[in-house]
């Protein structure tokens, strides 16, 4: 019964883009996959997405980190990764998203040479569940459809992990 309430978040990530869905209410936010930190050794955010470069511009010793555009990893550094998602995350939360811990679905685009790696699969169910989720589910393949997420079937032309 539950489940049919339960908020179901899609992220797609991409070297260069980000995007959240909210997928029942159908809520996106989308940007630059930038991240501004303030000098070493705070490292605090300035900026996230379209404001980052402007705000590290505004601090000195300010550094832009785009932590999905290694050309051999989906994601480069853990932590600005962590970041990235959980912000753009919070962004989407309602009053039913809080009171009931969602489910995200985390599909990095694109097709690296020998596909993604089992430790990649990992880092990124554990960049889900770092969020303070229930459920984690990878998806790798195309696009997903709103009613293939909320129903759990996906299509045979990917893969899900969970």
């Amino acid at each position: 019964m539950f489940d049919s309430l339960k908020p179901v978040i899609y992220i797609q990530i991409s070297p260069d883009n980000f995007s959240v869905k909210n997928v029942r209410s159908g809520e996106t936010i989308s940007g630059v996959a930038e991240l501004a930190l303030s000098a070493l050794p705070e490292q605090k955010i300035l900026g996230l997405g379209t404001v980052a470069r402007d705000a590290a511009a505004a601090h000195a010793g300010a550094v832009i980190v785009r932590p999905f555009a290694h050309p051999r990893s989906p994601g480069s550094d853990f932590t600005p990764v962590l970041q990235i998602i959980k912000a753009f995350v919070a962004r989407l939360k309602t009053a039913s998203a809080l009171a009931m811990s969602p489910v995200i679905i985390i599909h990095p685009l694109g097709k690296p040479d020998g596909g993604f790696t089992e430790i990649e699969s990992r880092a990124f169910r554990e960049l889900g569940f770092a969020v303070g989720v229930r459920k984690v589910i990878l998806w790798y393949g195309g696009v997903l459809t709103d009613q293939e997420m909320l129903s759990g079937q996906y299509p045979s032309h990917g893969r899900a992990i969970e």
